[in-house]
């Protein structure tokens, strides 16, 4: 081997190759800084508002809506947590969820609809949202879960419940599927009870997790509860003895207040028929009005201690005067009768016996315009503002012509109509010294600034004879209470028919209790009472006492003291009341 074989030659550097190598990395370096300003500087906005679209969400904190309670406390509408089950069917079909038909039976099941329906409405693959039912229990929602159907959702929410069901439901009203209130105070305080959510805008990833809160769009309000001025226990026995005596007697429907004298707050409002706003089948129409003030009627003889009290406090007649019966008083081609000739009477007796001449002969000695004014005083013929959706203004005339036979039915309760919290306001003066408070369904803290109507003494001497009413002989002995003296007037109303009036009656009792410190005004209307017992002291008035004898034992009222009555009451005979041109009253 030759000396030159053995020698090792060293590799030379190709310098073009290198110069290449780095040119590329070169270039590719450039490439990626070019890249990245020009992603950084010239297309910044539009790669932001792109990565926003797929992260940035703003999510809608969960409010629930303010209680209702009443004066004490007590829950009368709630918010229960519900979820809403809705599904994304383009998910379900890229998932194949609809391969198990088990687990959709099973759905069909606890959502209480056909499987048919549930399929029908994720029958679209397109679609990415849809309903299946807005309201389940946290225990449905668990079971839905827990069938892992790909593609259905569960959204927490809330959903209205009233523990007090169809006993406060004419008050505190309904919401519909979207929380919104749809009657009662749940209409009425829409906006006070819903309050505003908190919008944030925050940013999710891929998994949903929020990674980024970001800020607060929108701060919203907190929701606020509603303290009403119902008693919930006096309200429960108005409503229980008012159904029993609608049952009983087979009426047509019913309507009691409790009021309370010193500050016209209502303790108790009932109507029947009611419904349970918690369950929506039985949210009939006919069910759902608020009697108490959206139905109108003719009050009969409930009207006469509130005319007789005007034309005493128009001064003609004195507390002590007597007027002459005789039977009968002939008005032009009318004639207004009593059951039997009572003679010369006193005002006291002209109640307690309900003379329908008596008390005519007492409103014909007023003016025509001051007695109308009288009775626009009293309430009659205008809404009482009580902040419940549906009230009516009842009917009084504005006329320029009166003849006196219609003035005279005007003072024994036809003629005119009025709503049963009309009444109740009407009868708080009586109670109240003559002063007319504003009616109101929320609780008060101080007592309202009344306004005097009529003078106190007239009031307070109308009230005395009142209680001639409930004595021994009078037309609601049924309406006594153990412990306590009240006052009262029954009513027994013809209906008005085309032409007339038929043989169907609305009979009633307006009461005040007690005499000696009158703190409650109670009103009982009985419509269309089936049977022989269909005088107001008969079917209504047994209702006045039962419920005015709990709300004064609930409100620790003091017994009455034993006290003659300061005026002299003609014994009072065995007829049944009045007669007004055929129409029987009492």
């Amino acid at each position: 081997m030759t000396k030159q074989a053995k020698t090792k030659k060293k590799p030379s550097l190709i310098t073009w190759r290198l110069y290449v190598v780095v040119s590329l990395i070169i270039l590719v370096f450039i490439g990626i800084a070019s890249r990245a300003a020009f992603l950084q500087v010239v297309d910044s906005e539009k790669l932001r508002y792109q990565g926003d679209l797929r992260s940035k969400r703003t999510i809608v904190s969960q409010s629930h809506r303010g209680n209702i309670v009443d004066r004490h406390g007590t829950a009368l509408a709630v918010s229960v947590p519900v979820e809403v089950v809705w599904a994304e069917p383009n998910v379900i079909h890229k998932k194949n969820g609809l391969a198990d038909k088990r687990r959709w039976e099973a759905l069909a099941g606890v959502l209480d609809r056909p499987v048919e329906k549930l399929l029908k409405a994720v029958a679209d693959p397109k679609r990415r949202f849809v309903y299946l039912k807005r309201q389940v229990s946290p225990a449905q929602a668990d079971y839905i879960k827990q069938l892992k159907i790909p593609g259905i959702y569960l959204k927490p929410s809330s959903r209205r419940y009233y523990p007090t069901g169809e006993v406060t439901s004419h008050i505190v009203g309904f919401t519909n599927i979207d929380d919104e209130g749809q009657n009662g105070i749940e209409k009425t305080y829409d906006d006070w009870l819903t309050g505003a959510p908190i919008k944030r805008k925050v940013r999710r990833a891929r998994d949903g997790m929020v990674v980024e809160r970001l800020n607060t769009v929108e701060e919203g309000e907190n929701a606020n509860d509603v303290m009403t001025s119902i008693d919930q226990r006096i309200q429960a026995i108005a409503y229980k003895e008012l159904k029993t005596a609608t049952e009983k007697y087979n009426a047509t429907s019913g309507s009691l207040i409790v009021l309370d004298v010193k500050t016209g707050e209502i303790l108790a409002m009932a109507n029947t028929p009611s419904y349970n706003p918690n369950n929506r089948r039985s949210m009939l129409p006919y069910r759902m009005r608020n009697r108490s003030i959206t139905d109108m009627f003719e009050p009969g003889s409930t009207i006469k201690p509130l005319a007789a009290m005007m034309a005493l406090d128009y001064g003609k007649y004195e507390l002590d005067s007597e007027i002459d019966t005789k039977g009968s008083y002939r008005l032009g081609a009318n004639t207004v009768r009593d059951p039997r000739n009572y003679g010369k009477i006193n005002i006291a007796t002209i109640i307690a016996k309900s003379s329908n001449v008596g008390v005519s002969k007492m409103a014909l000695s007023v003016p025509k315009e001051q007695l109308l004014t009288s009775y626009y005083n009293l309430g009659f013929g205008s809404r009482t503002n009580v902040t419940l959706p549906g009230e009516s203004a009842g009917v009084l005339s504005e006329r320029s012509r009166w003849s006196d036979f219609e003035i005279a039915t005007l003072s024994f309760g036809y003629g005119l109509a009025v709503t049963p919290l009309q009444l109740a306001r009407a009868y708080s003066v009586i109670a109240n010294e003559g002063r007319l408070n504003p009616i109101s369904i929320l609780k008060l803290e101080n007592p309202p600034e009344g306004e005097q109507v009529i003078e106190p003494r007239i009031a307070n001497a109308m009230l005395q004879m009142m209680e001639g009413v409930t004595k021994a002989g009078g037309t609601a002995v049924k309406a006594r209470i153990g412990g306590y003296r009240v006052a009262g007037k029954t009513g027994t109303a013809r209906k008005a028919t085309a032409g007339g009036y038929g043989e169907d009656y609305v009979v009633s009792f307006a009461g005040i209790a007690p005499i000696d410190n009158p703190r409650l005004v109670t009103i009982v209307i009985i419509n269309e009472p089936k049977g022989d017992k269909y005088y107001g002291g008969d079917v209504a008035a047994p209702v006045f006492a039962k419920v005015t004898t709990g709300a004064l034992q609930l409100m620790n009222v003091a017994p009455s003291k034993t006290v003659e009555l300061p005026v002299n009451i003609a014994a009072v005979s065995n007829g049944q009341g009045a007669v007004v041109g055929g129409i029987h009253e009492q």
